[in-house]
């Protein structure tokens, strides 16, 4: 019987994809490095020569030279140089970059109907313009915004953007500091290959309603597991992955973190959101605001450091390059469909009320439909999003 607590969808996310992008393939090895150590063993030390070593590489010169003039006394002139420390270096070179006022030109819209069959409308890049959907900020945030006309008869106008790149592997780096919530809401970022589900899907952040825990999916071809001692600190929801094999529902993670999603994620600031995907698998972290590490935000990422992921989908029962490829990058909003309206009487996962009972609405459409002041919340504000590769 599939676990209640799972509220995983039903259908896929994708569908069928044009794609007019550039495919940059990695390596099979992606190499890591640890980052370097500061230690009372790494402090200061004086050598014999007159130089001063500093931790982290770097070092001070001291020269000191002794001049004694015609009838005057000796004078001791000193010089001191100091070299700066050496920045840390890491395997992964940055290959696409999507921030600031450029942000919305690397992305296409999609403007078809939901796969998901959500109560929503995809729009246009000028449509989403001409309705203020999107904007930069003053800070150079990415806003994507859905409508709120009080009363509509069809679906709530929304965004759906795809990368134009193309990647097989890599480090995938999102910085957000908002993210959409509310009932009836079913936002994600995620990846996804052109024919779904035997090109894979990964879903890095995904939830729906008033959920305060992310939830990290695997969707694939059959053959495709993940067991419970997988290597993550999240709750395995589902071992099998496989979408034929599981009604689409693939195999969920859930982030232990009560603020990795929804109005807790929002009030924090966000955070920095990581997925690699390389020969060990897929791995998947969250690093709230106020504890993101310093690797990443010096552009020069240490998976190695970073300790345990949220999620890990080991390539011993899942290969991460055999079940997955050609994956474009994406962000949308949709509402109701085939999650958030299958768990519209079903209580958060964290507990708590439904939204059947929080808002008195019987049906998760009639709310979408009728309460468009309600969504306030449902944006995303991003930063940043950033692909690395080790070549």
């Amino acid at each position: 019987m599939r676990d209640a607590r799972s509220q995983r969808k039903m259908v896929k996310r994708g569908g069928v994809m044009s794609h007019n992008q550039c495919i940059l393939r990695a390596p099979n090895s992606l190499v890591q490095q640890g980052p370097d150590s500061t230690s009372p063993a790494n402090g200061t030390s004086t050598s014999a020569h007159g130089t001063t070593s500093t931790g982290k590489g770097g070092a001070t010169t001291t020269k000191t030279s002794t001049t004694t003039g015609k009838g005057s006394s000796p004078t001791t002139t000193t010089t001191t140089t100091t070299t700066p420390a050496s920045t840390t270096s890491s395997a992964y070179k940055k290959k696409w970059d999507a921030s600031g006022d450029d942000f919305f030109d690397s992305w296409t819209f999609w403007s078809l109907e939901d796969p998901t069959h959500g109560t929503v409308q995809y729009t246009t890049q000028q449509d989403a313009q001409n309705s203020n959907l999107i904007d930069v900020d003053n800070d150079g945030n990415a806003i994507m915004r859905v409508d709120t006309t009080p009363q509509i008869t069809t679906g709530r106008k929304s965004v759906r953007i795809q990368s134009t790149q193309t990647f097989n592997g890599g480090l995938w780096v999102l910085d957000a500091s908002h993210i959409p919530t509310g009932c009836g809401t079913w936002p994600a970022f995620w990846t996804h290959g052109p024919n779904w589900p035997a090109d894979g899907e990964i879903d890095i952040v995904e939830g729906v309603s008033n959920n305060t825990y992310n939830q990290m999916t695997l969707h694939t071809a059959p053959g495709c597991t993940v067991a419970p001692d997988s290597g993550g600190t999240g709750k395995l929801l589902g071992s099998v992955c496989g979408a034929a094999e599981t009604g689409n529902a693939g195999c969920g993670i859930v982030d232990n973190n009560p603020d990795s999603y929804g109005g807790g994620y929002n009030a924090n600031g966000g955070g920095v959101h990581t997925m690699l995907w390389d020969d060990e698998g897929v791995s998947i972290w969250f690093f709230p605001r106020g504890s993101i590490p310093k690797d990443l935000s010096s552009e020069a990422p240490q998976p190695a450091s970073w300790g345990q992921p949220s999620a890990h989908f080991p390539s011993s029962t899942c290969s991460a390059y055999g079940f997955n490829r050609d994956h474009t990058t994406i962000f949308d909003t949709t509402f109701c469909g085939d999650w958030a309206a299958a768990t519209w009487a079903t209580a958060p996962n964290q507990g708590g009320a439904s939204c059947a009972q929080l808002t008195g609405v019987a049906t998760c459409q009639d709310y979408v439909q009728n309460h468009g002041a309600d969504f306030s919340e449902a944006y995303w504000k991003v930063k940043s999003v950033k692909v690395y590769q080790t070549s």
